[in-house]
């Protein structure tokens, strides 16, 4: 698992990469303030049923939650799967709404 920063996530979305992203927050935190990634709870994570994103194993993924923390665990169960290049949003939306005044 390797960390990425909101300045560098932010500048390849403007940039219009084409990133895969996974909140792995609760649905109502998804809900509340977003920034586009596939919802799929660390709860889900967790039971390996991440059926609908199989099809990734082999691409980066990048991870966010509220802090950082779930994120980071939920890297960890992924590459436990086989999954090749996965990546922790350093500081999760906290990080993102400080630094770029999201409400």
């Amino acid at each position: 698992m390797q960390n990425i920063s909101v300045d560098e996530l932010k500048s390849r979305m403007d940039a219009g990469e084409k990133i895969n992203l996974i909140d792995v927050r609760e649905p109502f935190e998804n809900a509340d303030f977003n920034i586009g990634g596939r919802l799929v709870p660390l709860g889900k994570i967790q039971s390996m049923q991440v059926d609908e994103i199989e099809d990734l194993k082999e691409e980066e993924v990048i991870l966010y939650c509220r802090s950082g923390n779930r994120s980071g665990q939920a890297c960890m169960f992924l590459e436990t799967m086989g999954f090749t290049n996965t990546k922790n949003l350093s500081g999760g939306m906290l990080a993102w709404r400080d630094k770029f005044n999201a409400k």
